[in-house]
Parts: C-alpha cells; structure tokens; sequence
C-alpha cells in the first residue's frame, strides 16, 4: 500500500505562511535518523532534507500565504496546505497519516494519528521537508526585512521580533489577525511621522519581485554618494540592479549623469562581488494608498550608455 506521511509548520508564528508537505517513503531504502523536526538540530534537519529529497518515492508541498490565513483562520489554512500538499504529489498515495486530527472532505483514506511525528518515518519526514522549506523562505524574507530577526526566529514571537513590531510596525507579511500584529499596524500617517515612506516603498518593491521569483540577495547597497541601489536581486541568470522612486516620478526624465553613476557603481559592485555575469538596471515607482493596494510600475532594463 502507498502511504503518505503529512505534517505542517507554521501554525505559531506572528509572520509567513504556514506550510505543509506530505511524503512517501521507499519501505526499500529506509533513511536512518529520523525524527520529530522540531527534536532535531538545524544542522541535522539540513543534513536530512537532501537526504529525503533523495530516497522518497515523492514529495509535494503546501504553503498558505497570510492573506488568506487572516481571511479564514490558521486551523483552516493549515487543512489547506495539507490538501495542496497531497494534490502536489507526484504519486497517488491510497492512504494518507496525518500527524493530528484527519482531514474532513479528503476523497483519500486518511488518519489522523496524536504525536503522529514522533511515531511515523513518513510523518517525520513530512516534519522535516516542511520545516526545512519554510525556514529557508523566511532567510530570504530576513533579506527584505532584517529587521525582525526572520532569519533566526522564522516569524515567531521571540523578544526581538516583538520589539522590532514596537518599533517598525508590522509589515505585509505579517499575520494581521493575530494579536501582537493587529496592535501594530502602520498607517501612512504613521509612517510620514516617522519618515519611514520610503523604506517602506522598498520593502512594497521587494516583496513585489520576490512574488515575480526574483531572488532578493541585497537591500540598499550604497557605493557612490548619492547613488543607492535599493535592491539588488538575481533573476533570468542575471544581476538586477534596482532604484525605488516614488510614483510621481514615474514618466519623468532621469537625466544622463545619474544614468553614468548608477553604471560605474553597478560595475564597481560587481568587481568588489566577483560577480563577471550579466546585468541590468531596473526602476520600480510605487505608490502607497490609503484604502488601497500599493501602486507599482516597473521599468526593466534601463539604458545606461
């Protein structure tokens, strides 16, 4: 019989998805050492995932984002993920083991077994696929927000990540309907008060590539006077240099002198970086509404000669 292993993460934490996967395992190349993610070091949850990539039979993945957490509740959107998680598999298990209670309106035989990841290899292989895959997902939003600690605390309430929200105010990817987020939300108000409209903008600007699978590899690198690359990301095999305008500007004429001096940093950069590989200049407008969604324009490719 084909079984697949479930269990999520993701449930706790003030910020990001919760994620789940479902795995099933070869019963004839068994991986020794595993266990419950979270009685696992990082190093030897890292050492495991390649590990289990290798030797299961498939692997599928579910992530549900915070819009549609705070829309219908962590509970429900972890029975989401787990549902995408099973749909993402390559392989059609006949039963399902659920590290908790069972999924309702599941067509697959399913079970939900208490303590199930500390019982169940595939269970605990579903604990570390999905542990590992949300973790590396919160690095890369540490990149965009170094602010909170993401790349430490993966979202969850430690003392620097509620400090940071007394500072910084909440951010979009925050869970806006759990508490310590839902007394911490910015207004541009309180965002003009505070100056903060146009780091804001960047973050909006970042978080915009990242949903078009631009890797974020740097915020607001400063080499020239005067010339500051907001973002620096890696898309289509090649750099992407970025500068964040407000959105009045967009349309506006942005005269040769700044075009040169963008094009000696970007240079002067990469040499420093040991990067030798293609490379553009993009200009992103943004503009923050009040009722609204942000406004984005984005302009790839900027001439610089």
């Amino acid at each position: 019989m084909i079984i697949a292993g479930i269990d999520e993460v993701g449930r706790g934490p003030l910020a990001g998805p919760v994620t789940a996967a479902a795995v099933i395992l070869n019963k004839d190349n068994p991986i020794q050492g595993l266990r419950d993610s979270k009685k696992l070091t990082k190093k030897a949850r890292e050492e495991l995932f390649p590990l289990i990539t290798e030797k299961a039979i498939s692997i599928g993945i579910g992530s549900v984002d915070v819009e549609t957490i705070d829309k219908i509740n962590i509970r429900e959107a972890t029975f989401v993920a787990m549902n995408s998680a099973i749909e993402n598999l390559s392989v059609t298990p006949e039963k399902i083991l659920i590290d908790g209670e069972p999924l309702r309106d599941q067509k697959i035989t399913n079970e939900g077994i208490i303590g199930g990841d500390d019982k169940v290899d595939s269970i605990r292989a579903a604990s570390i696929i999905a542990k590992v895959t949300r973790d590396r997902l919160m690095v890369h939003y540490s990149k965009i927000f170094p602010e909170y600690g993401f790349e430490k605390n993966s979202g969850y309430g430690t003392k620097q990540h509620l400090d940071a929200l007394k500072i910084f105010k909440a951010t979009p990817i925050h869970r806006r309907s759990f508490g310590p987020v839902k007394n911490s939300m910015p207004s541009i108000i309180w965002l003009e008060k505070e100056g903060r409209i146009e780091w804001m903008m960047q973050k909006l600007a970042a978080l915009y590539l990242k949903k078009l699978n631009y890797e974020i590899i740097q915020m607001n690198r400063t080499l020239d006077a005067g010339t500051e690359f907001n973002i620096i990301a890696h898309f289509d095999q090649q750099r992407i240099f970025i500068q964040v305008f407000p959105f009045s500007l967009y349309e506006g004429d942005f005269d040769s002198t700044k075009k040169i001096k963008a094009k000696n940093n970007i240079e002067s950069i990469n040499e420093e970086d040991g990067y030798f590989g293609k490379h553009r200049l993009d200009y992103i407008f943004v503009k923050l509404n009040r009722n609204d969604a942000p406004k984005i324009k984005h302009l790839k490719g900027i001439q610089l000669t």
